[in-house]
C-alpha cells in the first residue's frame, strides 16, 4: 500500500470527519489531489472558543496532521489561517513550521471562516459558483479534524471525543471534552447551567446554528458550541421565525435597498447570487431571470443578509433555503460563471464586533477556558449518522460489552459514509438504526 492510501486508509478506520462543518468524510477529502493544503482556523462564528485553544494547546499534533494531509494529496504548500488576534495559537505553531507550511493571518470579519471566503483571503484564488475548493486545487480541513488525522495515522486513534463550548448565559462559561454521545444536559451542568429562568439554547454558533429542542440530545462529532440565550433575544426569535412569517414579510415590506447584496460574501467576491432580486422575483410569483433564480443553490448560508444587512427583518437566506429544497428535489444545478470581485470586497465583509453588537451579544463574547478534565457520562447515545452520507451499520448487540475506541457502526458496502467507535466502556443497552446507547 503507497503511503497516500495507507493515510487514506487510517484515517477512514478512525472514522474521522470535517468537525468544523457539516460532518464530510476526511478519508474522501484525502483521496483527492491539490496544490494548497489550508487549515481553517478562523473559528467562523461568534463566541465560539474551541479551535483557537486546540491550537494553542496541541500545535505540534496539528502540525503533523497538516503534513499527512499534505502527503495524501500531494499539496507542495500548507497554510495555517487563523485570526491575527489568536495570540497563544500564533506563539505556539510558529516555532514549529515546516519550510512549505506558513501561517496567514485573517482579520476579525465574520464570515473568515467560511472555506470560500479563507481560502480567497489565504490564496487570492476564488472557487467558482456550485464548484469545490479542490477544482481550483485547494483543499481545506478543520482544526479538529487535522488533530484527529495526526491520532489516526500515528497511533490508529478513532475519533471518540470531541471539544465542545458551552457559552452565553451561563454561570461559568468553558470549553469541556466530552465522549462522543453524552447528553448535552451535562455539558451545561458543568457550567453551572443557566443563569436565568427563560433560557432557550443554540447549537452552534449565533449565525449559522440551530436551537436546541432537547438537551437530552448527544454531542456528535460535529457539535461545536451550546449558547443560552433569552427566550426572547433576537437570535432566538430569528430561528423562531416560521417560514409562512418571512414569505409574508418579503412580499409586503421589501424596499429594494440592496444590501443584502452589497453585503452578501459569496456576491462580493464574483458569484452571482444577488438576494434582492430573488426577494423581488418571490414578490412577483418568480416571475425572474432563472438564472438569477438558480444562484440561490449557490448561497452558504452565511445569514449576513437576515442578521446584520435587512433594515427590515426579512431573511433572504430563509427564502434562498427554501429555493434550494425545491430545486433540488427538481435535479436542477447551477452553472453560472464566476465574475469580477467587488473592488470593495474586502470592505464589505463585517467586523465581529459590530456584529456582536447587531446581535445584542456583546455581554456574551468572554473566554470559555478549555477544561483539561474529560467528562464522564453514565451512558452515551452514539448515532449512526454524525456525517454526510449513509448512516454506519450497527456491528454490535445489545447486552455486548464494548471499549472506548470498539467500532460500533461500518460505512455502509459501497456508500460514502464514515465509521463510527464507542466513546466510553459499557454495555450495549440499545441499538437501533439512529444509535447505540451504552451504559458505563
Amino acid at each position: 500500500m503507497s503511503a497516500t492510501n495507507e493515510i487514506s486508509a487510517k484515517v477512514r478506520a478512525a472514522g474521522v470527519v470535517g468537525a468544523g462543518g457539516a460532518g464530510f468524510p476526511t478519508h474522501v477529502k484525502l483521496a483527492a489531489q491539490a496544490e494548497i493544503f489550508i487549515v481553517n482556523g478562523a473559528e467562523c462564528e461568534p463566541l465560539l472558543r474551541v479551535d483557537q485553544q486546540l491550537m494553542a494547546r496541541h500545535a505540534d499534533a496539528l502540525v503533523r496532521g497538516l503534513r499527512h494531509g499534505m502527503a495524501a494529496t500531494g499539496a507542495k504548500e500548507g497554510i495555517i489561517a487563523l485570526k491575527a488576534k489568536y495570540k497563544p495559537a500564533i506563539a505556539a505553531l510558529e516555532p514549529l513550521l515546516p519550510p512549505n507550511v506558513r501561517l496567514h493571518f485573517l482579520k476579525d470579519i465574520y464570515p473568515a471562516g467560511d472555506e470560500v471566503i479563507t481560502i480567497w483571503m489565504a490564496t487570492g484564488r476564488r472557487v467558482p459558483p456550485a464548484k469545490r475548493p479542490i477544482d481550483i486545487g485547494v483543499m481545506v480541513s478543520n482544526v479538529m479534524s487535522l488533530i484527529n488525522v495526526a491520532h489516526a495515522v500515528e497511533e490508529d486513534r478513532p475519533v471518540t471525543l470531541r471539544p465542545v463550548t458551552v457559552t452565553g448565559a451561563v454561570k461559568t462559561p468553558m470549553t469541556l471534552i466530552a465522549p462522543i454521545g453524552t447528553p448535552l444536559a451535562e455539558l451545561l451542568a458543568r457550567a453551572g447551567g443557566p443563569t436565568r429562568p427563560d433560557v432557550a439554547y443554540v447549537g452552534g454558533g449565533p449565525m449559522m446554528g440551530h436551537l436546541l429542542h432537547d438537551l437530552g440530545d448527544p454531542v456528535t462529532k460535529t457539535t461545536s458550541a451550546i449558547i443560552a440565550l433569552s427566550e426572547d433575544h433576537i437570535v432566538v426569535r430569528r430561528h423562531r421565525q416560521s417560514m409562512q412569517s418571512v414569505l409574508r414579510i418579503a412580499k409586503t415590506t421589501c424596499e429594494q435597498c440592496l444590501l443584502c447584496t452589497e453585503l452578501c460574501p459569496r456576491h462580493l467576491i464574483g458569484h452571482e447570487l444577488p438576494p434582492h432580486l430573488i426577494v423581488r422575483s418571490l414578490n412577483y410569483n418568480h416571475v425572474g431571470n432563472p438564472s438569477t433564480l438558480l444562484s440561490a443553490l449557490t448561497c452558504s448560508e452565511c445569514a449576513i443578509c437576515e442578521a446584520f444587512a435587512c433594515p427590515v427583518d426579512i431573511s433572504p437566506m430563509r427564502i434562498n433555503i427554501a429555493l434550494k429544497a425545491q430545486m433540488r428535489a427538481q435535479g436542477l444545478k447551477y452553472e453560472g460563471e464566476l465574475r469580477p470581485a467587488d473592488p470593495m470586497a474586502e470592505y464589505r465583509l463585517v467586523p465581529i464586533t459590530r456584529l456582536l453588537q447587531k446581535l445584542a451579544i456583546q455581554q456574551y463574547s468572554v473566554p470559555a477556558p478549555l477544561q483539561d478534565e474529560v467528562l464522564v457520562p453514565a451512558q452515551v447515545v452514539v448515532r449512526l449518522q454524525q456525517h454526510i452520507g449513509a448512516p454506519a451499520l450497527a456491528v454490535v448487540g445489545e447486552g455486548e460489552r464494548v471499549r472506548a475506541g470498539q467500532l460500533i457502526g461500518e460505512i455502509p458496502e459501497g456508500s460514502l459514509g464514515a465509521r463510527v467507535h464507542a466513546s466510553i466502556d459499557g454495555t450495549v443497552t440499545a441499538v437501533t438504526p439512529e444509535a447505540v446507547t451504552i451504559r458505563r
